[in-house]
């Protein structure tokens, strides 16, 4: 075999081979660069709270119309993660597509690459399992916005704030300070207290010779009033509530009063009417049973 090369046979080998394969390189980071340029434009318009028109009726609309529910910080927090998703996705499919393209032009055999990597990534989805039903699931969870960074949630093991929401792990810290890292696989249920409005029940325990009327008058009249009172009338969405009695146990009958607060401010809500309406109980002889609250001089 003849390996002498006249310099015209080298510059035309360089411009076929070397040539298409750079052109192929080029052509994948001008790619590259455009699909990060337009997920960037579409996360950050729906962070705005915008959806492209073009998108706006396909599946793709559904979900980015979805990110301007709630506060802007909440909107923004989700249109980046979804978009570092999306430039990793459109980066990978890019260079790989590339990458096999390239090993055309050298001429290098393509099916038995591709055959191979077809059983590696079989054999990595079956000893990956976990990882993949992770990410899977916290992809899921930030498209349905089941919650966010700052929300209380009960997710099961977990109970607490959310610090950080990652595609693999969400990231709490309870009531007593402990952080807890929660794989979002594992996560079967979430019970967002954030989300929308939040609502305070109080049941009130009296007597079974208490006069109810009264009862739920005094109840009635203190809430109305802790809706209009200045330090806690913001957060007090709708005008309270007086179920009326709501069962009889044995040490009395239940009186039950609901208010539908902001999200997380329900329970200061609960404090505030629970010190008026033993003072008013206070005030007009209404006996709580012992065994149910202490006295009015005790603590609870």
């Amino acid at each position: 075999m003849d390996w002498t090369w006249t310099p015209e046979d080298l510059v035309g080998w360089l411009l076929d081979v070397p040539g298409r394969a750079l052109l192929i390189v080029l052509i994948a980071i001008v790619l590259r660069w455009l699909a990060h340029r337009f997920i960037n434009r579409l996360t950050g318009r729906a962070a705005k709270g915008a959806v492209p028109g073009i998108l706006a009726q396909s599946k793709a609309g559904v979900f980015l119309a979805d990110l301007r529910n709630g506060s802007s910080e909440r909107r923004r927090q989700r249109a980046e993660t979804m978009g570092s998703l999306l430039r990793s996705i459109a980066s990978g499919v890019i260079w790989s597509i590339a990458f096999v393209m390239v090993l055309g032009v050298f001429g290098l055999p393509i099916a038995p690459l591709l055959t191979g990597a077809g059983v590696a990534g079989v054999a990595l989805g079956f000893g990956a399992q976990t990882l993949v039903k992770d990410f899977l699931s916290g992809i899921f969870m930030i498209l349905e916005d089941q919650y966010g960074v700052g929300d209380a949630v009960d997710v099961g093991e977990a109970v607490g704030t959310v610090e950080a929401v990652g595609l693999r792990v969400t990231r709490l810290r309870d009531v007593n300070g402990t952080v807890w890292y929660v794989r979002n696989g594992e996560i079967l249920r979430v019970g967002n207290h954030s989300q929308e409005w939040a609502r305070t029940v109080l049941d009130v325990t009296v007597a079974y010779d208490s006069d109810l009327e009264l009862v739920q008058r005094i109840l009635r009249e203190e809430a109305h009033a802790l809706s209009t009172d200045s330090t806690l009338a913001a957060v007090i969405i709708e005008e309270p509530e007086v179920w009326g009695v709501e069962r009889f146990d044995k040490d009395g009958a239940v009186v039950r009063t609901v208010l539908k607060t902001a999200p997380l401010h329900q329970a200061d809500v609960g404090r505030a009417l629970r010190s008026r309406v033993l003072r008013r109980f206070d005030e007009a002889g209404v006996r709580i049973p012992s065994t149910t609250l202490p006295p009015s001089g005790g603590t609870a």
